[in-house]
This record gives structure tokens, C-alpha cells and sequence, in this order.
């Protein structure tokens, strides 16, 4: 009994840390899409993901706009134009609600698929301003206790404008 307990124990663990890689993944590549930045960490942005990750925007308002991107490369051709260097954004940050993470595994092999909800406050830079929700669906592969993102598919749900941004 006393095996099976701990046998029991171990799996658990293994899923919450599965669990809880997924949630530092998504969460440093939301990070790294925060604008102003000084620079930016293009090195970093390519190890969030896998060589052979897909980016997609879904639903009415997101499939056109965004499309299906296949591999890393093409991830961070699209991400390039927004981020810095360009200046699509003079100010940017995302919110993530906290979201739930399914994990299938605890050994090679180990996938993780998670949902969340996020809103962005953007400042454009021709001077408009947003408040965007959107649903984010992902999938991430793991290896050696890092969650990769193999999926990424964003559903923008709702959208405003700001009437009186602030300015720092």
C-alpha cells in the first residue's frame, strides 16, 4: 500500500510540474510581447516554441487577420511585425486570467494543452488605442522540464476603444 501511495504521489507531481511549466511558458511569451521593451530577446522568443510550432488566429475575426502559421521561422517572421524592432505598438501589455492546463503524461512524450483567457491594452503607433479579450488554446510538447508551444491559437472574443490613455 505504502508503494502505491507514493507511486500515486510521484505521478501527481509530475503532472503539476507539467502543469506548471506550461503556465511559465505561456506566460514568458506573453511577457515578451510587452511593449516598450530596450531590446528585444528574438532568442528567446524562438525557444518558447517548437521547430515545427503552428500560430493561428481562429474564429470570424482572427482567422483572416492572422491565418495559420506553420513552423518556428514563420512564428517569428509574423511576431517581427509587431514587436520591437518595428513600431507597430508605442505601448503594449497583456493580461492572463489563470486559466486551466490539462497534462497527458509523465515521462518522454509529455504534452500539455491549456485555455485561457487574456486581455491586451495596446497604444498603436498611429495613436489609436484597444482593449482586446481573446481566448488562447494551446498545446505545448515538454522536454528536460521545459514546455515548448507546438499550437497556439488565438480567438479574439471582444474589443474597445480607449477614450483617455495615459501617457507616462
Amino acid at each position: 500500500m505504502e508503494h502505491d501511495t507514493a507511486a500515486t504521489l510521484a505521478e501527481r507531481l509530475a503532472v503539476l510540474e507539467i502543469q506548471e511549466a506550461a503556465r511559465a511558458t505561456l506566460s514568458r511569451y506573453l511577457d515578451l510581447c510587452d511593449v516598450p521593451r530596450p531590446s528585444f530577446p528574438w532568442d528567446d522568443m524562438a525557444s518558447l516554441f517548437t521547430e515545427h510550432a503552428v500560430w493561428e488566429g481562429i474564429g470570424p475575426e482572427y482567422t483572416g487577420k492572422f491565418g495559420r502559421l506553420e513552423g518556428r521561422s514563420a512564428v517569428l517572421a509574423m511576431l517581427a511585425d509587431f514587436l520591437p524592432p518595428s513600431s507597430h505598438f508605442n505601448r503594449n501589455v497583456h493580461l492572463l486570467g489563470n486559466g486551466r492546463v490539462a497534462a497527458a503524461g509523465a515521462g518522454a512524450g509529455d504534452t500539455a494543452s491549456g485555455q485561457w483567457i487574456m486581455q491586451q491594452i495596446s497604444e498603436y503607433d498611429g495613436g489609436g488605442t484597444e482593449l482586446i479579450s481573446a481566448r488562447l488554446t494551446v498545446d505545448f510538447e515538454l522536454g528536460d522540464g521545459t514546455a515548448r508551444i507546438c499550437h497556439f491559437r488565438t480567438e479574439k472574443l471582444f474589443t474597445a476603444g480607449l477614450v483617455h490613455p495615459l501617457h507616462a
